[in-house]
């Protein structure tokens, strides 16, 4: 498949996705490098929602260590339980914060950011990595986006 992506301009957060995750999924077709699948879902992702951080912190050595990601620079390591990704991995569910100054021991890589998911990925049902996406913007995230998140996570194949 050509390196371009089809972004839906429709307001319809569902019919976005839904456009998505087929282009993710040719994008990633026959490519065995996840480092290289990572990066594009990442930019995928960014394009298509044009949120203000995505990016993948990979388990390494008991912590998080800072993965693919689009966005500014970010915090390079987050142990286990701390901040929403360390949440995320420790309670290993997808964590949907609206107001992230509200989230008790929130990482502030960014004063910019506002709301945050992050959904957590499994690879032989033990947490290897955490998908984090911040918003500019209070409240952005949804069930609709753990949905589709956790679904497109899936497609990286990690082993």
């Amino acid at each position: 498949m050509a390196e371009d992506l089809n972004i839906t301009t429709s307001s319809d957060k569902t019919e976005q996705y839904q456009s998505l995750v087929p282009q993710i999924e040719a994008l990633l077709y026959g490519e065995p490098d996840l480092i290289a699948n990572l990066a594009n879902i990442c930019a995928a992702l960014k394009e298509q929602f044009k949120w203000f951080w995505v990016g993948f912190y990979l388990v390494k050595d008991e912590e998080l260590v800072l993965g693919p990601f689009q966005g500014p620079v970010a915090c390079t390591r987050i142990a286990l339980g701390k901040g929403v990704c360390g949440a995320a991995w420790e309670q290993a569910k997808t964590l949907i914060v609206p107001d992230v100054d509200e989230f008790p021991g929130h990482i502030a890589c960014s004063s910019l950011s506002k709301s945050e998911i992050v959904i957590p990925v499994f690879a032989n049902d033990k947490v290897v990595a955490v998908l984090d996406v911040d918003s500019e913007a209070l409240d952005q995230f949804d069930e609709a986006d753990a949905h589709y998140l956790e679904e497109i996570v899936k497609l990286a194949n990690f082993k």
